[in-house]
Formats: structure tokens, C-alpha cells, sequence
């Protein structure tokens, strides 16, 4: 089975990439490796996999090792992506590229426009036009917006986002559904609930966290501390992937209009949240983070950020349901293995 993975050099579609490797699925990764963080971290995800980094062309296959390859190649290029998809006859795709960031959404509105809209219309095109089985693709807690009813369920409304990285995630389920219904398209869309683990993303607060509390400057901790993230750790959304990419949807012609729900269609079409159910708190985040460091953080207190919501809670019933699996590593194993990485990467 050959499976196109879209963002295989960031911090989600790397370590998905290695474990589907092993599952032995052929496996094309696609990546623009532009500079929204420090290209060499993704370059050196990509070497992690196998591949020689010194000289990566653009639209050029490079072909790796146990059935693995590797493009560099922006999803708003339409022609060449097609060009990929014709001759290289995908079975699955799972699109993970996209313009990520909150607050680097309020700044650089574009960026989400030609990433996230025009980038993922293409690869819907894409799979019209070379049908595969299954599209899983990346969307986000974000859409839950000015939601305040917990735990967040993919039964509730989305209508009100905050970010306009939110909107485009939220315009992706939107645009999934209308390819699943007109074009038979499977679709499915994950709603991932914090992110975090080694390899991670340098934006994220456990990266800047450990790297402040580590060389003694002081950490900004928002609404006071008094935020509830979902932390996800990464080996829980891998495995939750690979398990939801080979049970794809199926067109559900008897469902009647009254029935139908968000996450529930006559299309061959859902989304899940993938969360880890067990909210944190802020402040004690940052208290995993020191128990693990030994040291303790200096920490300014400040108000909410534009764009940002003050709670996540993910309900994942109906992905327990549908995979027998739900994310449980809980926040001290997991900010214990991204510093075990974090150490050894920098130390190198």
C-alpha cells in the first residue's frame, strides 16, 4: 500500500512517518521545509529518516531506504502535485502540511490562505482526480473557538472561531464534506488537542519553556497560569492515526436529512478529536518541567493572548468507539521524554 504523507518533516508527520514505516506501508513524504521555525530541525527529522539532507532540490523524488521517499514540494503547486499524484498512485493520503500558529495568524494572514485553503484544495483535487481510499487530515482544537461547554465534542457548534488559523481548519472539515459528498471522497478530519513530545516544535511552550528554564531567562505564562490545555503526547496521536487511516468512512445513503449531525453524514465522512481527555493545568506544567530539570522557573504572569482560548478538553468517546484506542500517557512521561530528547539534540 503506498501512502502519501504531506508535512513528513514536521514535528507530527515525522513520527508518523517512521511508525507506518515499520506497519510497512511505501511511503512518499512531502515538505516544503520553509522558515516558519528553524528549517534545520525539520531538515534533521528528515535525516532521522534516512535521507541524505546536504542537497534537497525542489520537485525532485529522493529515494530513501525500506520503501521510503521524500519531495520537497509546496501544496499550492498544483501541477507538480498532480504530476506526483499521477505517477506515483497513491492508496492513502494523510495531509499534516499546513501553516501552523495562532498568533503568527494574526500577523501573517496570507501564509494560512496559501498553506491551509489553497494548499488543501489541491490536494482534494488531488484525490478526485487519482482516487484514493482514505485523506486523513490535520485539523484542530482551535475551531471550538468561543465554545465554553466541556469537554469539547465534535457534536457541538464551530461557528464562532477566534484565530483565523481556526477559520482555515475550520473551512478544511467544510470542504472535506463537499469532496466526500459530491466526489466519493473519504475524509477524515482530526482535531488534535496540544501536541507535544520530542522532535516537537519550537513554538510550542514546552520547547520554549524548557529552553528558557534551562538558560536561566524568565518563562511568560498567559491568563495568569490559569489556562486547562489537553496535552496530547505524540506516540497517542501516531498511534490514533495509523489505526483511523485503514478504517476509512463509509457513505451512509440511510441516514435521512434529520439525522444528520456534525461529525455524522450520508457522505463517507467524520472528524474526531484526538486528546488526551485529561486537562492540565498551566502551572502545573511548568511544575512537570521543573521536577524534570531540577530547577525552578522564573516565571512573569500575563494576561490572555488575542486569539487564544482559555480552556481545552477533548471527548474522545467516539474515537475509543471506533479504534478501541485513546490517548492516556499522562504529563510526567511525557515532558520527561521530550527533555531526555531535548538534551541529547542540543548536546550533539
Amino acid at each position: 500500500m503506498k501512502l502519501l504523507i504531506t508535512g513528513t518533516a514536521g514535528f507530527i508527520g515525522h513520527h508518523l512517518t517512521l511508525k507506518l514505516k515499520k506497519a510497512g506501508f511505501e511511503i512518499v513524504g512531502l515538505d516544503s521545509i520553509n522558515s516558519y521555525y528553524e528549517p534545520q530541525l525539520k531538515l534533521d527529522r528528515l535525516k532521522n529518516q534516512g535521507f541524505d539532507t546536504s542537497n534537497i532540490p525542489y520537485n525532485s523524488l529522493l529515494r530513501g531506504n525500506d520503501g521510503i521517499s521524500f519531495i520537497k514540494l509546496n501544496l499550492e503547486d498544483k501541477e507538480n502535485l498532480f504530476k506526483l499524484f499521477e505517477t506515483e498512485k497513491f492508496d492513502f493520503v494523510v495531509n499534516l502540511a499546513a501553516q501552523a500558529g495562532v498568533r503568527y495568524s494574526l500577523t501573517n494572514p496570507q501564509a494560512y490562505i496559501d498553506s491551509n485553503i489553497q494548499g488543501f484544495i489541491n490536494i482534494l483535487e488531488a484525490c478526485k482526480h487519482y482516487p484514493v481510499k482514505h485523506l486523513v487530515y490535520a485539523s484542530s482544537s482551535s475551531v471550538y473557538g468561543l465554545n465554553k461547554e466541556m469537554p469539547f465534542s465534535v457534536l457541538h457548534n464551530v461557528d464562532h472561531p477566534i484565530s483565523l488559523y481556526a477559520a482555515s481548519k475550520k473551512s478544511n472539515e467544510l470542504m472535506a464534506h463537499v469532496y466526500s459528498h459530491i466526489f466519493n471522497v473519504p475524509t477524515t478530519g482530526l482535531r488534535f488537542f496540544t501536541v507535544y513530545g520530542p522532535w516537537g516544535r519550537p513554538d510550542m511552550a514546552l520547547f520554549i519553556f524548557t529552553k528558557a528554564i534551562l538558560e536561566n531567562q524568565p518563562i511568560e505564562v498567559f491568563n495568569d497560569g490559569n489556562m486547562l490545555r489537553d496535552f496530547t503526547y505524540i506516540d497517542d496521536i501516531v498511534e490514533s492515526i495509523s489505526r483511523l487511516l485503514v478504517k476509512p468512512p463509509l457513505a451512509k445513503p440511510e441516514l435521512g436529512s434529520s439525522n444528520l449531525q456534525a461529525n455524522l453524514s450520508t457522505a463517507p465522512y467524520q472528524i474526531f478529536n484526538i486528546g488526551n481527555n485529561s486537562p492540565v493545568k498551566l502551572t502545573d506544567f511548568v511544575e512537570a518541567i521543573e521536577d524534570k530539570l531540577g530547577k525552578k522557573a522564573v516565571i512573569i504572569k500575563k494576561p490572555l493572548q488575542t486569539g487564544d482560548v482559555p480552556n481545552t478538553y477533548a471527548d474522545v468517546n467516539d474515537l475509543f468507539e471506533y479504534i478501541d484506542f485513546k490517548p492516556e500517557t499522562n504529563i510526567k512521561d511525557g515532558v520527561s521524554n521530550f527533555i531526555d530528547w531535548y538534551k541529547s539534540y542540543y548536546q550533539k
